[in-house]
């Protein structure tokens, strides 16, 4: 269940070289994220009003493998590892064409709005899950 999105690389997304600045991959995937759970009918804003519940990054694990430059178009893919209780682990990648250029492990975790450990619901968790719940 891999999800890809574009992204256009800006003027302001590169350093003085030319090149995407390193800290803007994590923009990059995380508008990715942000597109993937839109697209699976997630209303992210709803789900903070109604039940209480963010998602927050724990850990990323980055490998930066290639640089992307300016003008680039850029394939950004999302595709879900594990999901558990309270975790969710997601691999992702920034490509530009045939190249992969930039390839992380993403856990996110479920929180109360005030921080607390929370379950992630069943039915995102179903459809999250990259194979039987």
């Amino acid at each position: 269940m891999a999800f890809a999105t574009s992204v256009r690389v800006y003027y302001e997304d590169t350093d003085l070289a030319g090149i995407v600045y390193y800290a803007n991959y994590l923009k990059f995937i995380e508008r990715a994220r942000s597109e993937w759970v839109e697209a699976l009918g997630i209303d992210q804003a709803r789900l903070r009003n109604e039940a209480g519940i963010v998602f927050a990054v724990r850990r990323v694990e980055a490998d930066y493998l290639s640089p992307a430059r300016f003008g680039d178009r850029l394939r950004v893919t999302a595709a879900p590892v594990a999901v558990t209780g309270a975790r969710i682990v997601l691999d992702q990648e920034v490509w530009r064409g045939d190249d992969r250029l930039f390839a992380a492990r993403v856990t996110l975790v479920c929180l109360t709005a005030a921080g607390g450990a929370a379950r992630v619901p069943a039915a995102i968790r179903a459809s999250l899950a990259p194979g039987p719940v």
